[in-house]
């Protein structure tokens, strides 16, 4: 704990790097110092207290608190929902945030306090091989004379979830400057994708397609008449690369650009970007694109 706390954070997410969810490593990364702060390197032992940890929310609170610590709180997870939504006929919609009070209450109604982690374990799993989201086995089960949607015949229309946004897909340009044998990659801010990971310069476009007039214009503005390419006289369309994230599909082309002379001091300030060997590169946390887009190219 004290070791994951006192780690810088590009260390933490090197290591995690090609396990996506960086978001998770940066909550474990916050949640191990915070413990060592205020809990003296002490894991809490109650839900209430491992609700204040960032990146703890109520099933896994619930969960640790009542598999680890036996304390008498009930989880809430798709199975469980499904489970109660089913057996109680719930029709409300599992994926809105003001239903979990109303699932919430009913299992904790339930959850016998001398058994929660029995109970929580067995609920669960039930989901999971009986009461299953297509084709669950109600002919054997137990529960069937008491189950609200198989005695009306909604099985197949509980529980009530609302369809997810469509995943969209965006168009990735990634500049592949190059000088002395040096890269440049700047680290991504917060408030989009692989917030502390390093890429390239980056254009994002609507359309698959960069025309090699808007490539040289890009370029151009990175570091004025001092950047040329023989890539850009005679452009050969960079192949696509697709990545798919939980939220969004990603459709990536890297054009090599060999630069005449260094980025000015401007361009590196106002992009972010900085000059990196390889034996540096290696060092830095990188989105498994740009990493495996490196190990073939680099």
């Amino acid at each position: 704990m004290h070791d994951l706390a006192a780690a810088p954070e590009q260390e933490v997410l090197r290591h995690w790097q090609g396990l996506g969810y960086y978001s998770r490593a940066r909550n474990m990364h916050h949640t191990a110092q915070q413990v060592v702060r205020e809990f003296d390197g002490k894991f809490p032992t109650t839900y209430a207290g491992l609700r204040q940890l960032k990146g703890v929310g109520p099933y896994t609170a619930a969960a640790i608190a009542s598999f680890a610590f036996d304390e008498a709180v009930a989880v809430l997870d798709g199975n469980v929902f499904r489970v109660l939504a089913r057996i109680f006929g719930l029709h409300a919609d599992i994926a809105a945030p003001s239903s979990r009070k109303e699932f919430q209450a009913l299992a904790d109604q339930h959850l016998p306090p001398a058994h929660a982690a029995e109970f929580n374990q067995a609920i669960m799993e039930f989901g999971a091989l009986q009461c299953t989201p297509a084709k669950p086995d109600c002919l054997f089960c137990p529960l069937q004379s008491q189950c609200w949607a198989f005695q009306h015949g909604q099985v197949a229309l509980l529980p009530v979830k609302s369809k997810a946004k469509a995943v969209r897909t965006r168009f990735f340009h990634y500049l592949v400057l190059r000088h002395a044998g040096q890269l440049y990659l700047k680290e991504r801010a917060a408030g989009d994708i692989w917030q502390g990971l390093y890429d390239f310069a980056l254009v994002e476009t609507d359309g698959p397609q960069l025309p090699a007039t808007e490539l040289h214009r890009h370029v151009q503005a990175l570091g004025g008449e001092d950047a040329a390419s023989s890539h850009l006289a005679e452009p050969t369309p960079a192949p696509a690369l697709r990545h798919v994230l939980s939220h969004q599909k990603l459709e990536a082309r890297f054009h090599a650009v060999e630069l005449a002379a260094a980025l000015p001091e401007v361009a590196l300030r106002d992009m972010g970007l900085r000059a990196y060997s390889s034996e540096e590169i290696e060092k830095l946390p990188k989105p498994v694109l740009i990493s495996n887009f490196l190990d073939k190219k680099f």
